[in-house]
């Protein structure tokens, strides 16, 4: 009699999932969940440069990308410290005329007084600091809203405004501050311009692997080496292509009005106040802070976070950025009149912000999100002039604009909520 002999079947094991899928599957999950981050406003950037060159050419020229950066600089700026504030969920209606009080003080100290550049800056900035500490102090210890006292505050630095100013006064910054005046109308370089390229990629570069190797190192989830060199190289890409356009000669004749070509020096500047204040949020214990209190205050004071103090500095830095944005208002204008800081500047800091990314409900948001909606503003106002249209257009397209960020920031809070 035989027996039949069977043959044991072999598990074969299953075939590891690649680390780029695996990355993109979660990305997929992020996005279902709630957090877009900065998908949109880089959808919307790239889907209004497009529909402005289609409509009118010139958008993209040389002379006409070295405006938009230009133009987006003092709203940019003064949005970089809104969204300190509103990563806590409150709100700073004075930033505009923060930054106009404090550019009338440097127009005072360099014009009138004769003081130096550096130091009249400096007093600008303190200024703006103290306004900070004012509010921080008014929301944060008084118990007042923030919306209340800061739409009193905007009300009331018009009035200093113009007391500043002497009920009106125009003072025009001389050609003698050449400092002042070149934030905003000077230029790199070209040599200088691919410097800078080089700089901005290779420390991105250095940041990245270094993150990643401490990640692996510690046995975290870490980014694909793929996506990490995606973003390396695009940051370079883009960097390259608008400096190298830049480079360009842009005067229609260098003989007579002088050659025109180089990266604005407003460029770097903002680049290295959205270094220091992304370190700021993503890598210290003030910036983690900030976070937790804007998430949940109440557990942020449990767990021992002094709430009040980490408010009052988000306030401080807000007023600040603004002075810094004040200072940058001044060299574009090359003056200071009594609606520095006024008309739409607050309303365009706060659609930045908020169309770049950050929630108005508190607890997210970045600095680059201030970089991004400033320019996806400078890019609407700047296109629809170039078409000829009304100011009542671009207003209302503004607006709306403003609006669809808002409301895809409360559908996908409300969704990420119930995930």
């Amino acid at each position: 009699m035989s027996t039949a002999t069977t043959t044991p079947t072999v598990a074969t094991p299953e075939r590891a999932e690649s680390p780029l899928i695996a990355y993109a599957k979660n990305y997929g999950r992020k996005l279902r969940g709630g957090d877009l981050g900065a998908l949109p406003a880089v959808a919307g950037l790239v889907f209004l440069c497009a529909l402005f060159t289609i409509l009118n050419p010139a958008f993209l020229a040389p002379l006409n990308i070295a405006n938009l950066f230009t133009q987006a600089a003092p709203i940019t700026v003064i949005a970089m410290g809104l969204v300190f504030v509103l990563l806590l969920g409150e709100i700073d209606l004075s930033a505009g005329f923060t930054s106009g009080v404090c550019a009338a003080v440097l127009a005072i100290l360099l014009t009138n007084e004769g003081w130096p550049w550096y130091a009249a800056c400096g007093i600008a900035i303190v200024t703006g600091a103290a306004i900070g500490v004012l509010l921080g102090f008014l929301v944060a210890k008084v118990g007042i809203p923030s919306f209340v006292v800061t739409l009193a505050a905007f009300l009331a630095f018009q009035g200093v405004v113009l007391r500043l100013l002497k009920e009106g006064t125009n003072i025009s910054i001389r050609d003698n501050q050449t400092v002042i005046i070149a934030l905003e109308n000077e230029y790199l370089s070209p040599m200088l311009g691919w410097a800078f390229v080089a700089i901005a990629v290779l420390g991105l570069a250095a940041v990245q692997i270094v993150t990643k190797l401490k990640r692996m190192n510690r046995g975290l989830a870490s980014d694909p080496w793929e996506i990490v060199a995606l973003r390396i190289g695009s940051l370079a890409v883009l960097l390259g292509v608008a400096v190298a356009v830049l480079n360009e000669e842009r005067s229609r004749n260098p003989a007579i009005f002088g050659s025109l070509k180089g990266l604005p020096i407003i460029v770097p500047i903002i680049t290295v106040l959205l270094v220091f204040w992304t370190i700021v949020l993503r890598r210290t214990r003030f910036g983690r802070h900030v976070y937790a209190v804007g998430g949940n205050m109440e557990a942020a004071r449990r767990a021992g976070i002094r709430v009040d103090t980490i408010r009052i500095a988000a306030f401080v830095i807000c007023s600040s950025m603004a002075a810094i944005g004040g200072i940058v208002a001044v060299s574009q204008a090359r003056s200071v009149d009594p609606n520095t800081g006024g008309s739409n500047v607050l309303l365009y800091a706060v659609g930045a912000a908020v169309i770049g990314g950050t929630s108005l409900f508190g607890g997210r948001g970045r600095i680059l999100d201030a970089i991004l909606g400033g320019l996806v503003v400078a890019v609407i106002v700047n296109g629809l002039g170039l078409l000829g249209l009304s100011s009542w257009v671009k207003y209302v397209f503004t607006g709306s604009v403003l609006l669809a960020a808002a409301g895809v920031d409360a559908l996908f809070r409300r969704r990420s909520a119930t995930s």
